[in-house]
């Protein structure tokens, strides 16, 4: 079982069902209007909830930031890949490899989500084993967003290829500008993490790569986080141009 903390995460969790929660727990000193929807959805599913001291609440908690309300659940539920894309046009997929801290996990996979992004493909060994800290960083959207697992990039960059999905990654190398590409079709996005950024070997599966222009002279990467923010942005900012 996996322990979820804070009202944002759960109602995520209730919403998406991306999880099941067996039970909710609930500082019984907190006011109970501050938990009106979480409340209203357990009820709905017929979810146990038990209201308990602050000290015991705190026990079974993984830190001091649940806010009054943890849940335990179920492992994250995954798609498949061809179910994350069957029926869609315009499709944007995304993978985020070797981001080194949850936190940050969350914060990329927040921006995406916030994005448009429709689907997120992870690799076996990835941040979901830290629940509680993956969906309270990424504010309920590592719940929200279908995931579907798959062994490596390259294995994720041609299935994509496959069907019909343009694969593009960020670079400071023999890139194309961010702004002057056209990021409306279906696309797999991959974002390198902070230490070893796209590996070569993953650079010659890819059908473009773009480069994100700074506003004035910098040596430096940014961070991986801050890049999917970026990227997933001007898609969305296209895309809703597009429609018009």
């Amino acid at each position: 079982m996996q322990i979820l903390e804070g009202k944002v995460s759960i109602e995520a969790v209730l919403e998406s069902r991306s999880r099941t929660i067996s039970s909710i727990w609930i500082n019984k000193n907190k006011r109970r209007d501050k938990f009106r929807k979480v409340l209203k959805l357990a009820n709905q599913k017929k979810i146990p909830v038990e209201y308990v001291s602050g000290e015991k609440l705190t026990e079974r908690a993984t830190g001091n930031s649940h806010g009054g309300i943890v849940a335990t659940a179920t492992e994250r539920a995954f798609t498949s890949v061809e179910k994350m894309i069957a029926g869609k046009k315009n499709c944007f997929i995304a993978m985020i490899d070797g981001i080194e801290d949850p936190y940050n996990f969350g914060f990329a996979v927040r921006s995406l989500y916030a994005a448009g992004c429709d689907g997120l493909i992870v690799r076996p060994r990835n941040w979901m084993d830290s629940t509680t800290i993956v969906a309270r960083s990424s504010a309920g959207a590592t719940e929200r967003i279908a995931m579907a697992v798959m062994e490596t990039a390259e294995e994720a960059a041609s299935f994509f290829q496959a069907h019909g999905f343009e694969v593009i990654a960020t670079s400071n190398q023999d890139a194309e500008e961010l702004y002057d590409v056209d990021l409306t079709g279906n696309v797999f996005l991959f974002i390198g993490g902070e230490k070893r950024g796209v590996t070569r070997s993953f650079l010659s599966h890819c059908d473009r790569l773009l480069q994100i222009p700074y506003g004035r002279e910098f040596s430096q990467s940014i961070s991986a986080e801050a890049a999917a923010a970026v990227v997933g942005f001007e898609m969305s900012r296209q895309r809703r141009n597009k429609r018009k």
